[in-house]
């Protein structure tokens, strides 16, 4: 029984991954602040989903829906709720899931000291990307409309839900220009 265990436990660590860095599964939307999804980004409010469309996808849909003939396409674009004018902007941002495989590196090893050449070199560590866009936006006064004490940050929030629904099950841009506007 003992050796049984021994083998598994061998079985288990050859054949595992290890996750050196896990990229957030993000189900509808996120709000946080963008330096905290990824250290590059600016310290501001930001509403956070995955990007699961091809890269300036997102571009071609504002482009379309906002008719701006490719000019200042995603930074302060303007849209209305109401009677209140805020602006748009979005930012696409990359977080990577990483995994090693030490058995792969052990086996690497020992065969180096016995004098042969390396056999899985490439495949110690596997990436894998996930693509997010991340969308602020500002009032006329510079205030982040996302940030828990604005005023109307609610119904901010509920237009950047529909944008994100619309935009992920519209397949051609075109068509949002011959949608009723409301």
């Amino acid at each position: 029984m003992k050796n049984v265990l021994i083998i598994l436990a061998i079985l288990l660590f050859t054949t595992s991954c290890f996750p050196v860095k896990i990229a957030p599964n993000i189900e509808t939307h996120k709000i946080t602040t963008a330096k905290k999804f990824k250290r590059k980004l600016p310290k501001e409010a930001s509403f956070i989903f995955n990007d699961p469309k091809n890269a300036g996808e997102f571009y071609d849909y504002l482009n379309a829906k906002y008719n701006l003939d490719h000019v200042n396409v995603g930074a302060n674009t303007p849209f209305n709720i109401g009677n209140e004018t805020y602006y748009l902007s979005y930012r696409e941002a990359e977080r990577e899931t990483k995994t090693i495989n030490l058995a792969l590196a052990a086996i690497d090893a020992k065969r180096e000291s016995n004098g042969n050449s390396r056999l899985f070199e490439d495949d110690y560590s596997k990436r894998v990307g996930i693509w997010y866009i991340l969308l602020t936006v500002y009032d006329d006064d510079f205030n982040n409309c996302l940030k828990p004490e604005y005023t109307n940050n609610k119904k901010v929030v509920l237009y950047l839900e529909a944008i994100r629904k619309e935009y992920l099950r519209t397949q051609n841009y075109l068509e949002l220009q011959f949608k009723k506007k409301s």
